[in-house]
């Protein structure tokens, strides 16, 4: 393992917003106690409604989230310590105390959170997993995870530049009768869309890389109530080809900064 890594791992052990929690830990129910139901005071200087990033990656968007509303907490969930440092640390040198991360599995999130615990997901560019139906975190499977945790009807956004991730979360949502509160298969189409359904001026690493590809960013809200039972649709969309995409110079990247700038 790369020194640096190394480094960055020592940083998140000794970092006050980084909470790490592994299956032993979580399936202690002495520990899991102490953990679920207390994450306003255990993480924030104020208990206010918390909003989860799953697969946060870097985590500037739970950074940028935390910075744009100070009536939420949020915390930023992923796996991988190396690319949550940089969140991590941006939220500690701008002294964000609504901002925190969480370094776990997604799947043992029923074990940190206590029921309604959470207010909203956001779930950003996942991995469609196009051939593996009960790894996407838009599912039949992780629905009922989040039913765990999520207050009922909870919102939950997507953002994505998959279209077949696009297509089959509305086929999800209208196979268990769920009307999409928003559905833009592209954000960025007219300039006014995100005041008008107030979505976020954020972009993030993996979505600037998309957009100077040429891809149009999808995304989806909608209230997720309360099931006992969730239902996959009976056929999926046709697979994306990533191969098929090139650089764009300028591009959709450009556009899009630019509009961001104009506003500002």
């Amino acid at each position: 393992m790369a020194r640096r890594k190394l480094e960055k791992f020592a940083d998140l052990h000794s970092y006050p917003n980084v909470y790490e929690y592994g299956y032993a830990e979580l399936s202690s129910p002495e520990v899991a106690g102490q953990v679920a139901g207390s994450w306003g005071e255990r993480a924030f200087d104020e208990d206010r409604p918390l909003i989860l990033e799953l697969g946060c990656g870097r985590g500037e968007y739970t950074v940028a989230l935390a910075q744009q509303d100070v009536t939420h907490n949020y915390i930023g969930v992923d796996r991988k310590g190396a690319r949550m440092w940089h969140g991590a640390t941006e939220a500690l040198e701008k002294g964000l105390s609504n901002a925190a991360f969480l370094r776990t599995d997604i799947n043992l999130l029923p074990l940190a959170f206590a029921p309604g615990e959470v207010s909203e997901l956001w779930i950003t560019f996942p991995d469609p997993q196009m051939k593996r139906t009960r790894s996407r975190l838009l599912s039949s499977a992780f629905f009922a995870s989040y039913n765990r945790y999520l207050k009922p009807d909870g919102l939950v956004h997507l953002k994505t530049d998959s279209t077949f991730l696009y297509e089959y979360t509305l086929s999800l949502l209208e196979e268990n009768d769920i009307h999409p509160l928003v559905a833009l298969p592209d954000l960025y189409q007219e300039e006014q869309v995100l005041t008008q359904y107030d979505i976020p001026r954020v972009l993030t690493h993996y979505e600037k890389q998309w957009l100077g590809r040429g891809k149009m960013i999808k995304y989806i809200r909608f209230n997720l109530p309360e099931r006992a039972q969730w239902l996959e649709p009976e056929c999926e969309p046709e697979h994306d080809d990533y191969t098929s995409w090139s650089q764009v110079p300028g591009g959709l990247l450009h556009q899009v900064e630019q509009a961001f700038a104009q506003e500002e």
